[in-house]
């Protein structure tokens, strides 16, 4: 049974950096724990990692969150320690915006029974992912582990839940 696992923007600026939550800090071991086992099975593992440009301030998404993080090669950028054996340049997807398109580029998702999604923020960049996955890949069950995701906040992280519903991603609870 061929997985992906795909572990969303767990960077140091939204786990403990400028825009760092309890509630991202709280599911570091789930993640940890998920990509431990994922490793276990041979699923295949892949990350995105949110990157913007020192003018941030000055882009559309700046203007809406004036708050500069993830910049590319500062320290906030860069995925948390604690997953840093899981990460290869091969395994990587920078992306400058919620989704990554270069996502739908890997043709090898076609094939996958399941595409499995954990990280942050679960309502922008974990749904975004998501959507643009299942619209990429409509006959590949999409699902969303809702206990190794945080939003930006409690209810935002919920009311994406729903919507992934809505769209046909499963949401799950990890159980070991």
């Amino acid at each position: 049974m061929a997985k992906a696992l795909i572990v969303v923007d767990m960077q140091f600026d939204f786990v403990t950096g400028s825009l760092g939550t309890t509630e991202a800090q709280q599911i570091v071991p789930t993640v940890k724990e998920i990509l431990r086992e994922a490793n276990e099975r041979g699923d295949r593992i892949y990350f995105t990692q949110d990157t913007h440009a020192e003018n941030y301030l000055e882009t559309q998404e700046g203007k809406y969150l004036p708050v500069p993080h993830c910049v590319a090669g500062t320290s906030g950028w860069n995925i948390i320690e604690e997953l840093s054996g899981y990460i290869t340049p091969e395994n990587t997807y920078t992306k400058r915006t919620f989704g990554s398109l270069k996502l739908t580029h890997n043709d090898s998702f076609a094939d996958m029974d399941e595409i499995i999604l954990v990280g942050v923020c679960t309502d922008i960049c974990v749904i975004s992912n998501a959507l643009i996955l299942k619209a990429a890949f409509p006959e590949v069950p999409i699902t969303i582990y809702e206990n190794a995701c945080a939003g930006t906040t409690p209810e935002a992280h919920e009311a994406a839940l729903q919507t992934a519903k809505s769209c046909q991603v499963n949401v799950k609870t990890y159980k070991k």
